[in-house]
């Protein structure tokens, strides 16, 4: 088993369908079991298709071997190929399908809900910016979700997106999904502490912005999840060199599984 030992963390990729269906058992827990309006899976597992093509990242506690973090990541070799992701099920992605190098998704983060530990965060992100430099990527995407679909109970983040962090006209997602909360009006309606707005955003969808990270015009509603979600999207060369440096720092290299990785995109 290759892994990656900081803390009293190992960082390591899921190896077979044990560690995968870990992997599920915990998104059932931070996805499904805390939000009332989810569909509850019967299997206590919150799977889908998509788990048995992508790579599974772990984050686990060396001392109870408790799994405390996860989530999976799609390299592909270009924009061209953006159309296979989980992410293009709810938005039209066509104008990244110019994207000229490879692109990653990186979806279904989640931390196991009660475990406060500010380092799994950035040990995620250090295993983030280890897959992107041994795919040589020039683009991140994915979802990020606000626990809960009603719209009004996020308006004050939703309005500091729609105000500073949204996408370039080029790259710009389109609408998909049948149910949207689209950005414009939303705009101009900020008002009051951006801070405390800034502080009511999902913990990964806050890491994007100081990267030069940003998000689609639009939220969809997934009623499914009980989720209001963002396309997010981080463009490798817009991170600040000082920022990109301190993500590498994080981690050494990994390089067998990285390099098979690397490989697959």
């Amino acid at each position: 088993m290759h892994a990656i030992h900081r803390n009293h963390y190992r960082i390591r990729f899921a190896e077979e369908n044990g560690d995968i269906m870990r992997a599920e058992e915990l998104r059932h827990a931070a996805f499904i079991e805390n939000r009332p309006g989810a569909r509850p899976r019967t299997d206590g597992l919150d799977r889908d298709a998509f788990d048995d093509v992508y790579r599974h990242l772990l984050i686990e506690d060396e001392i109870s071997g408790t799994l405390v973090a996860c989530f999976r990541l799609l390299p592909l070799r270009s924009g061209e190929d953006i159309g296979r992701s989980y992410t293009a099920r709810f938005y039209d992605l066509s104008a990244l399908q110019a994207y000229p190098a490879s692109v990653i998704e990186m979806g279904r983060f989640c931390m196991r809900p009660g475990w406060r530990d500010p380092a799994i965060l950035r040990l995620a992100w250090g295993a983030v910016a280890n897959v992107v430099d041994a795919c040589d990527a020039g683009l991140l995407f994915g979802c990020s979700s606000f626990t809960g679909a009603s719209h009004d109970t996020h308006a004050a983040a939703l309005d500091l997106l729609a105000a500073r962090y949204r996408a370039p006209p080029h790259w710009m997602p389109g609408i998909k999904a049948p149910q949207v909360v689209t950005f414009a009006d939303r705009a101009h309606h900020h008002q009051g502490d951006p801070r405390d707005a800034f502080a009511a955003l999902p913990p990964l969808l806050r890491s994007y912005p100081g990267l030069g990270g940003w998000v689609s015009n639009h939220a969809v509603i997934d009623t499914d999840l009980d989720t209001l979600h963002v396309f997010t999207g981080l463009e490798i060369d817009r991170i600040p060199p000082h920022r990109a440096r301190r993500l590498r720092d994080v981690l050494p290299p990994m390089p067998p599984l990285l390099a098979e990785l690397a490989h697959s995109a």
